[in-house]
Protein backbone atom coordinates (compact mmCIF):
# COMPACT_ATOMS: atom_id res chain seq x y z
CA UNK A 1 0.00 0.00 0.00
CA UNK A 2 0.92 3.55 -0.77
CA UNK A 3 -0.17 6.53 0.73
CA UNK A 4 -3.68 4.90 1.34
CA UNK A 5 -6.56 6.37 3.14
CA UNK A 6 -7.63 4.35 6.35
CA UNK A 7 -5.59 1.27 5.26
CA UNK A 8 -7.40 -0.93 7.78
CA UNK A 9 -11.01 0.07 8.62
CA UNK A 10 -14.12 -1.60 10.43
CA UNK A 11 -16.68 1.20 10.98
CA UNK A 12 -19.86 0.13 12.47
CA UNK A 13 -21.01 3.51 13.76
CA UNK A 14 -20.62 5.18 9.73
CA UNK A 15 -23.45 7.61 9.30
CA UNK A 16 -23.46 9.09 6.26
CA UNK A 17 -23.14 13.12 6.86
CA UNK A 18 -23.88 12.62 10.21
CA UNK A 19 -27.79 13.08 10.10
CA UNK A 20 -30.51 10.69 11.09
CA UNK A 21 -28.77 8.38 12.64
CA UNK A 22 -27.54 9.68 15.86
CA UNK A 23 -27.23 7.00 18.48
CA UNK A 24 -27.76 4.11 16.27
CA UNK A 25 -26.09 1.11 17.27
CA UNK A 26 -25.32 -1.72 14.37
CA UNK A 27 -27.28 -5.36 14.53
CA UNK A 28 -24.37 -6.23 12.59
CA UNK A 29 -22.10 -9.00 14.29
CA UNK A 30 -18.27 -8.97 12.90
CA UNK A 31 -16.07 -11.83 14.24
CA UNK A 32 -12.92 -14.00 13.16
CA UNK A 33 -11.21 -11.25 10.42
CA UNK A 34 -7.96 -12.02 10.11
CA UNK A 35 -5.84 -8.63 8.62
CA UNK A 36 -2.30 -10.51 7.31
CA UNK A 37 0.60 -9.31 5.72
CA UNK A 38 -0.55 -5.28 5.49
CA UNK A 39 2.82 -3.13 5.03
CA UNK A 40 2.83 0.46 3.62
CA UNK A 41 2.30 3.81 3.97
CA UNK A 42 -1.23 5.61 5.48
CA UNK A 43 -2.14 8.92 4.22
CA UNK A 44 -4.09 9.23 7.50
CA UNK A 45 -3.13 9.45 10.52
CA UNK A 46 -4.92 6.70 11.89
CA UNK A 47 -3.77 3.80 10.29
CA UNK A 48 -6.22 1.19 11.84
CA UNK A 49 -9.51 2.34 13.11
CA UNK A 50 -11.75 -0.43 14.57
CA UNK A 51 -14.77 1.07 15.71
CA UNK A 52 -17.22 -1.49 15.92
CA UNK A 53 -20.84 -1.56 17.01
CA UNK A 54 -21.57 -1.37 21.43
CA UNK A 55 -24.88 -3.62 21.11
CA UNK A 56 -22.40 -6.35 18.67
CA UNK A 57 -18.58 -5.97 19.29
CA UNK A 58 -16.52 -6.99 16.83
CA UNK A 59 -14.56 -10.76 18.29
CA UNK A 60 -11.78 -12.33 16.83
CA UNK A 61 -9.99 -9.31 15.17
CA UNK A 62 -6.27 -10.20 14.38
CA UNK A 63 -3.50 -8.17 12.97
CA UNK A 64 -0.75 -10.49 11.58
CA UNK A 65 2.29 -8.96 9.98
CA UNK A 66 0.99 -5.28 9.79
CA UNK A 67 3.39 -2.43 9.45
CA UNK A 68 2.02 0.92 8.89
CA UNK A 69 3.17 3.98 8.90
CA UNK A 70 2.23 8.14 8.58
CA UNK A 71 5.12 10.52 7.84
CA UNK A 72 7.80 8.37 8.14
CA UNK A 73 6.79 7.10 12.08
CA UNK A 74 4.17 4.46 13.07
CA UNK A 75 0.42 5.33 12.42
CA UNK A 76 -2.20 5.49 14.89
CA UNK A 77 -4.29 2.68 16.09
CA UNK A 78 -7.70 3.56 17.33
CA UNK A 79 -10.23 0.49 18.75
CA UNK A 80 -13.71 0.70 20.36
CA UNK A 81 -15.25 -2.64 21.14
CA UNK A 82 -12.64 -4.49 19.87
CA UNK A 83 -11.65 -7.85 20.89
CA UNK A 84 -8.95 -9.62 19.29
CA UNK A 85 -4.73 -10.50 19.05
CA UNK A 86 -1.90 -9.31 17.34
CA UNK A 87 1.31 -10.77 16.57
CA UNK A 88 4.48 -10.72 14.62
CA UNK A 89 5.65 -7.23 13.71
CA UNK A 90 2.58 -4.94 13.91
CA UNK A 91 3.02 -1.80 13.72
CA UNK A 92 0.81 0.42 14.92
CA UNK A 93 0.97 -1.12 18.25
CA UNK A 94 -2.36 -2.96 18.42
CA UNK A 95 -5.06 -1.55 20.76
CA UNK A 96 -6.89 -4.65 20.67
CA UNK A 97 -8.42 -5.85 23.54
CA UNK A 98 -7.56 -9.55 24.74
Amino acid sequence: MNNVDNPIIIDQNYCPDNENCPGQASGVKISDVIYQDIHGTSATEVGVKLDCSSRNPCTGISLEDVKLSYNNQPAEASCTNADGSASGVVLPNSCLKT
